[in-house]
Formats: C-alpha cells, structure tokens, sequence
C-alpha cells in the first residue's frame, strides 16, 4: 500500500505518546510536580499531534466527527472514541499529580489500560484487513503495543524494561518479516480468484483495465525492490531495537546517551513503519498484476 505521511506521523507520533502514557499512568518515573508536568505534557503533545497528522489522510478533515459514530463495527470510530477518553483520563489524572501532589493510582491504572486500548483499537484497523494477508495476523497487534510500550520505556528513562522489550521487537519483528513474505501466497488469493474466471484455466492480463491513474493504483499498490526492502529491513532493526539495547547493555546511560538511544529508535521507528505500509499487498493489485 502507499506509505502516505500522514498515517507513518499519526501511528508513530501518537504510539509514543500513549506509550509514555501507560508509564507515567503506572507511577514512573516517579516524580512530581514541575518534572511531572513536563513528562505528561510530553505525553499529551504526542498523543495529540499524532492523531491531528492522521486527519491530513482524509478526503475532507472537517468530516472526521462522522468517524465516531460507526463504533458499533469500525475500529477507526473505536480508536477515535477511545482516543479522545484516553486524553480527558490521563489529562485529569496528571493535573492532579503534578499540580495538586495528588497521585490517584487507579485514575492512573485506567489511564494506562486506555492508552493501550487506544494502541490495539490502531493496530486493528490494519490487522482486521483480510484483503492485506501480510497485516491479517494477531503478531500485527502485538507488535503495536511492543513499539508504543517500548518507546514509553525510553522516554520515561525506564531502561532495564525497554531492554527487555527490545528483545522482544526484535524476535517478533523478525517472524512477521518472515511470515508476511509468505502471506499472500498462503491466503490463496490470485488473479483466478479474484476474476471468478479461474474454471476456466489459467487467468493472465489481456490489457490493464485503464491507462491513467486512479484511487486504487494511487492507495492500494505499491511495490518496493526486494533488495531495497531487505536493507531497509535490517537498517531499521538496527536502529528501532539492536542499536538502543547495546547502548543500554554497555553504557552508563546519561541524559547525552539516553537522547542517543531515543534518537535512533524513533528514526528506526520511522523506517520500520515506512516498511509496515509499503510492502503491504492488496489482493485489488492482481486486477492491475502489481502487488
């Protein structure tokens, strides 16, 4: 699919933000006043110019409030709805710690679960997908939550649980590199399937069904070299979890090393969410034999 900006800044941003959320929501670092003023509004400025990036995807931004009212079967008005609680909770919960001295760890535990419900209602927009098989995976969700928690971890200093889920980023990452080069082939789709022709013998393209662009080509299909992918792939890990977690295992982490550490996993970030998109296969490429 086409990596467009807006939705690379919106699940990049925005997973930070809840990710440090769900920290601060569990009590760490444990601070107060002015510090902890500083870290929630971090959180909170994620969070939020994460989520406005997304509204520069749509046809119409004024017509995002329509998004909301399908939460009954769309997982985008779900993220939305608990998205904006998420915000509300945790924007109490850290008035009151940082300027009152009054830390309420429940108004704080709820806070944290909706930031990672927040993350999972995000990840499921694209793992619900049965026309993309590489996302259509429970690992899609987790490695959601893995990215945004571990980000949390770094930015809330709390490095002996970022190592840890680093190491889990990078195994899970791994098998869904290795899963998803497989999955379209596995899900049984191909150019017989999707013309209903496939009785009849082998299908192949006669003429493409138009000569100019259109929204399908434009969103849908996308294609990235093998070779490009496999280096962005390893540069990406190195970057998102390999780098940060030598750094953790063999220096003194201070403020210069920690800024270095978050630097490069954001960057790696980037790149491994510029991946998540781009190599995306909708079955609508066989009408088009691009994938």
């Amino acid at each position: 699919m086409h990596p467009a900006p807006s939705v690379i800044i919106f699940s990049t941003i925005s997973g930070l933000g809840f990710g440090l959320m769900l920290f601060l929501g569990l009590g760490l670092p444990d601070v107060s006043g002015w510090v902890a003023a500083t870290f929630a509004t971090l959180a909170l400025g994620l969070a939020t110019i994460g989520l406005l990036a997304s509204t520069f995807h749509l046809g119409k931004p004024k017509n995002a409030i329509y998004a909301f009212s399908q939460w009954k079967t769309s997982w985008l008005s779900r993220e939305g709805i608990l998205a904006v609680l998420t915000l509300v909770v945790f924007f109490i919960y850290a008035a009151l710690w940082a300027f009152m001295d009054n830390r309420i760890a429940m108004l704080g535990y709820l806070a944290a679960a909706l930031a990672m419900g927040t993350v999972f209602t995000t990840s499921m927009i694209y793992a619900q997908l049965k026309t993309v098989p590489r996302w259509n995976t429970a690992v899609t969700p987790l490695l959601f939550l893995l990215y945004a928690s571990a980000g949390g971890a770094l930015l809330s200093n709390q490095m002996t649980v970022a190592l840890v889920l680093l190491g889990l980023i990078i195994a899970f990452q791994a098998m869904a590199w290795f899963q998803g080069d497989t999955a379209f082939a596995r899900s049984g789709s191909s150019i017989e399937t999707a013309t209903g022709l496939g009785n009849l013998g082998k299908v192949r393209l006669l003429e493409k069904p138009h000569s100019g662009k259109n929204y399908l080509l434009q969103e849908m299909v996308y294609v990235v070299g093998r070779k490009h992918a496999a280096k962005l792939r390893v540069l990406s890990l190195v970057l998102v979890a390999l780098l940060p977690a030598l750094l953790i295992l063999l220096t003194e982490v201070n403020h210069v090393v920690a800024i270095v550490i978050l630097l490069s996993h954001i960057v790696g970030l980037f790149a491994q969410r510029w991946l998540f998109f781009a190599q995306a296969e909708h079955v609508v490429g066989l009408y088009y034999d691009a994938r």
